[in-house]
């Protein structure tokens, strides 16, 4: 029976694979598919002979950069001694694994979470996707990001301890001998080698540069050598695997982020002016191409902005030192971005948390308690362009500014003044996301957020979420109706498919179904089409009209439509949904709360959510089936993710009907 068993797990796996390799090939275009296959090829044959590049070709040591991030003794060391205290010890945190011990030294190949140990194979054919072979590839590929590294530094550049700095090197030697070019699960993403790279040249930064004392007397400079050849293979990788096609997403821009860091702050090679100046174009082109006009990244994660204005900041920082200047539209392109940020954020810092999110961050320059990277880039923001409503919503000026502005950047904020009026944009309309309110910015602010925008990025749109006419509302700073997150990305199926999924948000499902056709994790083979008909403003109010074709697909289609009146007089929202079909159907009605909230339902399906002094009743306009669901694992419902891989039980109401042709659906809530 076990033999049956393994057999059939076997078989169940490879079925999943196949399914899986059909459906990405149906996302292709003819050009991707050659392109493909071509890589495959090489990749196949290197594996077999292992062909690779000159180790290190010949060094020039003469050519020096200039710093874009330096040591800053205004800043509280305690967060920074502490924590390196704990990663000379191996602890490290890693998602949900809390001061995980990773061991002395670090074993880079071995997921914290599952214990796998990933083998050394060729990276290029290496399948990381698979969690038998190598267990959950985000919890490998995190540590070896190297954030950490940076707090070891900049603990040595405030103390000038050497334990530090030897802790830094050990780390930074067992990760070369244990993952050797070209093999293992650390050679297969360049967006990895790209984060590694900039990480790395903050440390050289902050431990001195050339003229580190890690590289004094032989011994020192055999470490540097062995660390250079490592920087120009990660260098030599990035610039012969871009992601292309498909998967030109956020992966592109930080492997060019990476890359020209890489090429700015180690200029010794032949290569690196050539680095430097394909880095730099892509960098340019693709600002454009993956950002609307109005600030919004395309791939409709509110995650992954932080995450790619961080590159595109970094890059302009690094090349603003170094005399390469970038155009004043990629300047301009980031400060929208910011100012989509600001935009979005409530009086207490809230972001909803729109599409995928992986914790992912560039970097960890900061360790400060409750350190927010929205915040932080608002901060940034404020200073470089002159911002003083940047500076209000980001509350402070942070420890990660200071490393990336120094003392002219402290001083910039200061003669900011907060007094400034200025208005809030509510219309993001190519991202397709509108904002309902009043009194923004104030204790009485009132704040919903409607998403009528494209599922996502490219032909897979990879993280985007079932979200269409989906909603988010605070009150005050209090969340109320929410985004539950994301949770999960390449294991834990079913909850990878319930958290990107229809009923994980505050809109209406039919039959059961999402209104997108998910083909894989990051893979959508059928998109809906949202689109906003209607947004006014006035002194009395904002209407909102829109719609969405998710579930036209269906053999009698429905054409779902959500009109959405703010009525300041009366402190209310009226949700009309329009259902235009003709047939049978069950509709669902999504309602998540923050779990804040206290929340109680009446026997007509009447909702009232309480938290701290803010309170809304939501009401049915018509007789509903109501379900309550609080951290259900079966359904599943009644969940929040605000941390990767981590989950808390929230209250999810469900309001269920069944329809017969045209129905309209309709809800208020009101708020006090």
């Amino acid at each position: 029976m076990w033999v049956i068993g393994k057999y059939n797990d076997v078989e169940n796996m490879n079925n999943k694979n196949i399914n899986w390799y059909l459906n990405r090939l149906s996302r292709m275009s003819p050009g991707e598919v050659v392109y493909r296959v071509r890589n495959k090829v090489i990749a196949e044959f290197e594996k077999k002979r292992m062909v690779t590049k000159p180790n290190n070709p010949q060094l020039n040591l003469n050519v020096r950069f200039n710093n874009w991030c330096n040591s800053s003794s205004d800043v509280n060391t305690e967060y920074y001694f502490s924590k390196a205290n704990q990663i000379i010890l191996g602890r490290l945190d890693v998602f949900s694994k809390a001061s995980a011990s990773l061991g002395v030294p670090l074993n880079w190949n071995q997921d914290p979470r599952s214990g796998t140990v990933a083998p050394l194979e060729f990276g290029k054919t290496l399948n990381y996707r698979d969690e038998t072979i190598v267990g959950d590839i985000k919890y490998l590929w995190e540590p070896s990001r190297h954030l950490q590294l940076v707090t070891l530094c900049q603990a040595y550049s405030f103390s000038g301890d050497k334990k530090y700095i030897g802790a830094f090197r050990e780390q930074l030697e067992s990760w070369i001998e244990q993952c050797p070019h070209m093999l293992g699960v650390h050679w297969t993403s360049s967006l990895e080698l790209g984060i590694r790279l900039i990480n790395w040249s903050i440390c050289w930064q902050l431990i001195g540069g050339e003229d580190s004392v890690l590289f004094k007397k032989s011994v020192g400079e055999d470490f540097r050598d062995k660390w250079l050849t490592s920087i120009y293979q990660h260098c030599e990788f990035i610039a012969g695997h871009w992601s292309k096609y498909s998967s030109a997403n956020n992966h592109l821009i930080g492997e060019a982020a990476g890359l020209f860091v890489g090429a700015v702050t180690w200029p010794y090679w032949e290569s690196s002016e050539k680095w430097k100046k394909k880095s730099y174009k892509i960098l340019i082109g693709e600002v454009d191409h993956q950002t609307f006009d109005d600030g919004v990244n395309k791939e409709q994660a509110i995650s992954y902005q932080q995450f790619v204005v961080d590159f595109l900041l970094f890059s302009a920082l690094c090349g603003k030192a170094n005399g390469v200047e970038f155009p004043d539209e990629y300047w301009g392109r980031i400060e929208k971005m910011l100012e989509y940020m600001a935009s979005l954020m409530d009086i207490n810092g809230n972001l909803p948390m729109i599409g995928d999110a992986d914790d992912g961050y560039v970097t960890a320059l900061s360790r400060e308690t409750n350190f927010c990277n929205f915040k932080s880039l608002l901060a940034t923001g404020a200073v470089l362009f002159n911002r003083s409503d940047f500076k209000k919503k980001s509350g402070k000026f942070d420890d990660k500014t200071r490393f990336l502005l120094g003392e002219a950047g402290i001083k910039a904020y200061k003669n900011l003044d907060t007094t400034l009026a200025y208005s809030i944009k509510q219309c993001f309309s190519q991202a397709g996301y509108y904002i309902l309110g009043d009194n923004f910015d104030t204790p009485e602010e009132v704040k919903l957020i409607v998403d009528s925008g494209p599922l996502g990025f490219l032909s897979i749109a990879a993280h985007g979420h079932a979200d269409a006419l989906s909603i988010y509302l605070s009150l005050g700073g209090r969340e109320f109706l929410i985004d539950p997150g994301t949770y999960a990305y390449h294991t834990q199926q079913k909850w990878r498919d319930y958290f990107r999924g229809t009923s994980a948000h505050n809109t209406i499902r039919i039959d059961g179904l999402d209104q997108s056709v998910s083909g894989g994790n990051f893979m959508w083979l059928k998109h809906a089409r949202a689109q906003c008909d209607t947004f006014q403003t006035n002194d009395d109010g904002v209407i909102f009209r829109g719609n969405h074709d998710g579930y036209l697909r269906l053999k009698d289609a429905v054409d779902h439509h959500r009109n959405i009146l703010l009525d300041k007089n009366n402190n209310a929202f009226e949700i009309e949904d329009l259902l235009k079909c003709n047939g049978y159907h069950e509709v669902e009605t999504f309602w998540h709360f923050s779990e804040d909230c206290i929340v109680s339902v009446a026997e007509n399906g009447e909702i009232t959510a309480v938290n701290g002094n803010k309170k809304i009743v939501v009401s049915p306009g018509q007789k509903v089936e109501t379900n309550l669901y609080t951290g259900d694992e079966n359904i599943p419902s009644g969940w929040v993710s605000r941390r990767f891989d981590e989950k808390t039980p929230i209250t999810t109401i469900i309001w269920r009907v069944n329809i017969k042709g045209e129905t309209g659906l309709k809800t208020k809530i009101f708020y006090e």
